[in-house]
């Protein structure tokens, strides 16, 4: 993909040198976006090889709603470094989307979604859980239908809480995303407060890519762009050798993504197929914990 290796590029030409809290250095940009065209396939990186299933299951824990990795870690180890023993973590981004707290007490003239709403439900604990993902899916087919909710702005997921994420070993790094409909195509822009090129950034555009193509299906509209905002976008010191070697291979052509005909909330990890990917070798690279 182009516009990966643009930002490579772009990094490794302009980005400054900061410490961080893994003990190795990065080279850093600020707010670095880029946006692909999903109509003209699957953005999964061709000048490496990607790690599609891992990429999948992940996907799929994020939907799930769980807080903790006990069945993740079954599939797939990439989560095991943030989370303990057990499995639990100290914040989840599915938990997130798809179990969002919902204060109960409000301030003079706040107001706050309670039990009749339909995207709210009381958990066993008592507590007021908001499901940021049906929301988007139940509001995207409503603007099929109602004029009034037409041409809606507010589809936002959050997946950050100040009162965890300032506490938390590892607060979510993309952090909020949008979806927006232009004619019948729709688009999806991922911010994330921090990006680690090598690693996370390529997992992040396959992931939100595929999320906004399963949306788009399940609620009757065509895919358009995926757009993502990276705030500080890095290149850890021990990555450049390897992200060099990627600016010397030649983009492939583009995978495709097949969905099985179900309901969205329904879809299995056998139900997303990928198909026709060829990619350049495999290169590793560490991961910065």
């Amino acid at each position: 993909m182009k516009q990966y290796l643009d930002m490579v590029k772009y990094v490794l030409d302009n980005g400054v040198k900061k410490e961080n809290r893994t003990g190795v250095d990065t080279i850093s940009t600020f707010a670095y976006s880029y946006k692909v065209d999903l109509s003209e396939g699957y953005p999964l990186l061709t000048t490496k090889k990607m790690y599609f299933n891992s990429m999948l299951h992940e996907l799929f824990w994020y939907l799930s709603g769980e807080e903790h990795i006990k069945n993740l870690r079954k599939k797939t180890k990439i989560w095991d470094a943030w989370a303990d023993e057990e499995g639990r973590l100290q914040t989840a981004y599915g938990r997130f989307w798809r179990r969002y707290p919902v204060p109960e007490i409000s301030l003079d003239g706040e107001v706050f979604a309670d039990e009749d709403n339909p995207w709210v439900t009381r958990e066993e604990n008592g507590q007021l859980v908001f499901d940021q993902i049906q929301y988007i899916i139940d509001t995207l087919k409503e603007m099929k239908t109602n004029p009034n909710h037409k041409n809606g702005r507010r589809m936002i997921v959050l997946a950050w809480n100040p009162g965890n994420a300032t506490i938390s070993k590892l607060p979510p790094c993309h952090y909020t995303f949008a979806f927006n409909v232009l004619g019948n195509k729709l688009n999806c822009h991922l911010t994330q407060r921090s990006g680690d090129i090598a690693l996370g950034i390529p997992f992040n555009l396959a992931c939100y890519s595929l999320l906004t193509m399963m949306i788009a299906k399940e609620c009757g509209y065509e895919v358009g762009e995926f757009a993502h905002t990276i705030i500080d976008a890095h290149i850890y010191e021990n990555h450049i050798e390897g992200l060099k070697e990627q600016l010397t291979r030649e983009p492939l052509k583009l995978a495709k993504i097949k969905i099985v005909d179900k309901p969205f909330n329904e879809l299995t990890f056998e139900d997303i197929m990928l198909e026709d990917y060829e990619s350049h070798p495999v290169i590793k690279f560490e991961v910065a914990v």
